[in-house]
């Protein structure tokens, strides 16, 4: 059983269990900052250091995912693929993804009590044979590829997304070339000629309602 911690203002720690375990280099405790996304909340910058002190051992690629409602429309999602160390990276892709993902306004201090997070730790990178060369529900998939203007271009899915669209793989291949910025006739040529990487991911999602339910007896 793996905790995620959320730091908020007022010293206050929202603890969440989750069933999938995390491997037991990189600690027992991962950890994002709300705070920095709303100003009104933001703790003096001396109390930063004094409520990170949970363990975070190993780097890993890693996604945030921000929502809003109950049907949880997505608000911001933006990661790296590069293995970073889970203590800075969390932080940093959380006010990433909640201000800078260009897709979207900034998150508002209006949407605070709709708001759910979740943390998508990516695992098993495997070359795929071909754009077929994966299973929907089970893999994310980072595709390589040249757009019509002979430009290299790279564009991903975590691996719920196309479970949740109702994609089949044609469809979520066609989808990512268009996120990606492909904006010629999708052949069979085009997708076969990508190049794709399937990977897995460990998640936690943790919404406001849950800080709000816990907030009156967790204390850091």
């Amino acid at each position: 059983m793996s905790t995620v911690v959320v730091v908020v203002p007022q010293q206050l720690c929202l603890m969440v269990s989750f069933k999938k375990s995390l491997p037991q280099q990189w600690g027992i405790s991962v950890l994002i900052h709300f705070t920095p996304i709303l100003t009104v909340w933001s703790p003096p910058r001396n109390q930063i250091s004094q409520m990170t002190h949970c363990k975070f051992n190993g780097k890993s690629p890693l996604f945030v995912t921000w929502e809003t409602g109950v049907d949880k429309k997505l608000r911001g999602c933006i990661g790296t693929f590069n293995s970073i160390a889970l203590h800075s990276g969390l932080r940093e892709y959380a006010i990433t993804s909640a201000l800078r993902d260009s897709r979207f306004k900034p998150i508002s201090n209006d949407e605070l009590n709709r708001l759910h997070v979740t943390i998508s730790i990516l695992l098993h990178f495997e070359e795929g044979r071909d754009y077929n060369d994966w299973e929907i529900g089970v893999h994310g998939i980072r595709i390589e590829f040249q757009n019509e203007r002979g430009m290299k271009r790279t564009a991903t899915y975590l691996p719920e997304v196309a479970e949740e669209q109702g994609w089949d793989k044609i469809q979520t291949i066609d989808s990512l070339l268009r996120k990606g910025g492909y904006r010629g006739h999708v052949t069979p040529e085009t997708r076969r000629s990508l190049k794709l990487t399937r990977y897995q991911s460990e998640t936690v999602s943790v919404s406001f309602q849950d800080y709000m339910n816990h907030v009156q007896t967790l204390r850091c």
